[in-house]
């Protein structure tokens, strides 16, 4: 199974990948004018439409402005129900709504208690979240990243390749002591035991 891509309506300061034979390319409401501009064709097309008129001739899955949903996590429950475990989404993360980055946020927990992982991509960072699992995150050496209890305590907290290598730690929601930690080299190793881990590093 490739990768599930989304295109949010946020900011997308990233160019968006070539995608491979096996991935899917989901374009969420407004998404679809980063992903018009760019040349490429969702396979796709979901949303209420609130902030964009469905283009015309387009088909697509259209869901009412009153839901409990976001359209990114349309988005997200569709590549799920397709088999997809790996998601990355563009345009999930700035703009005038820091709301809908939030909720984005919450979105990748939501991937990871559902057995899969979700990464926001946004400019010059990346988001990606793990639950009761452990990843290895790359980027150059000296650049920095982040790492934060969510949702409640994360245990078991280990983090190898990094200025402060940590080991068996416990991380509270309520006070941010892995903020600013640095690559020592070009990968840095994180794990948790038990709960949920945000890591954002600069890419």
């Amino acid at each position: 199974m490739g990768i599930c891509y989304i295109a949010s309506a946020g900011d997308m300061a990233q160019p968006f990948p070539k995608t491979e034979k096996d991935d899917i390319v989901i374009a969420a409401d407004a998404g679809y004018l980063h992903l018009e501009a760019l040349g490429i064709e969702p396979d796709i097309l979901l949303g209420d439409f609130d902030s964009m008129a469905l283009p015309e001739g387009k088909q697509a899955l259209v869901y009412p402005v009153r839901k409990d949903d976001t359209d990114t996590m349309l988005a997200v429950k569709i590549g799920l129900e397709k088999g997809y475990k790996e998601f990355v989404i563009y345009g999930g993360l700035g703009g005038e709504r820091t709301d809908h980055s939030i909720a984005n946020l919450q979105t990748l927990a939501y991937i990871a208690q559902h057995g899969g992982r979700g990464t926001l991509i946004g400019d010059g960072e990346v988001f990606t979240l793990i639950s009761d699992s452990e990843i290895v995150i790359s980027s150059q050496e000296g650049k920095t990243f982040s790492v934060f209890a969510f949702g409640g305590n994360a245990e078991g907290v280990s983090i190898e390749g990094s200025h402060y290598d940590v080991e068996n730690a416990e991380l509270s929601p309520f006070f941010p002591l892995g903020v600013s930690n640095k690559f020592k080299e070009t990968s840095v190793k994180i794990k948790v035991e038990n709960g949920c881990l945000l890591i954002v590093y600069n890419k």
